[in-house]
């Protein structure tokens, strides 16, 4: 797995995010980037390829991952404000109980939803209503700080592969 990231400057976080892809495609197979395809629900490929992207962006930063296994990417800056009532919506019985434990409520929502992103996009389901059948931990170790931003990358390396 790769993962890039950078700030956002003077391109939108699409255009980042496009960059970033192409440079890791070609770190990975020194070749420029193929086709993207798009599945009917909207999720970005590359038909007839082996290797699988995902791509996020905040307001100042844009992320790019790519690997041989599915893959789901998101991320959010670490100071966003964000609605805590959201959390009686989004959280499974198991993660509000985490949330509800947690010092620090914004940042333990975050977590959570970054984590629901990734997922929404590795599955390629996107997010339908409230992502509240997920029972992801505040600890989990695919969720890390870069640059400001909390980040959360999943993979489906098939019998690891949880939700």
């Amino acid at each position: 797995m790769r993962i890039a990231h950078c700030r956002l400057t003077d391109k939108s976080g699409h255009e980042a995010g496009r960059e970033l892809l192409a440079r890791l495609y070609r770190e990975e197979t020194g070749e420029e980037l193929p086709e993207i395809a798009v599945t009917e629900r909207g999720k970005p490929y590359f038909p007839g390829n082996n290797l699988y992207f995902s791509i996020s962006h905040t307001p100042h930063h844009g992320f790019c991952a790519l690997s041989e296994y599915p893959i789901g990417i998101d991320a959010e800056e670490a100071d966003r404000e964000i609605r805590l009532k959201l959390a009686d919506k989004i959280l499974s019985p198991g993660e509000k109980a985490r949330f509800d434990a947690a010092p620090d409520k914004r940042r333990a929502l975050l977590t959570f939803w970054v984590l629901k992103e990734a997922a929404a996009k590795l599955s390629g389901e996107g997010l339908r209503g409230y992502p509240n059948h997920t029972d992801f931990s505040l600890d989990d170790p695919r969720v890390t700080e870069l640059d400001g931003c909390l980040v959360a990358v999943l993979e489906n390396k098939g019998d690891d592969y949880a939700v």
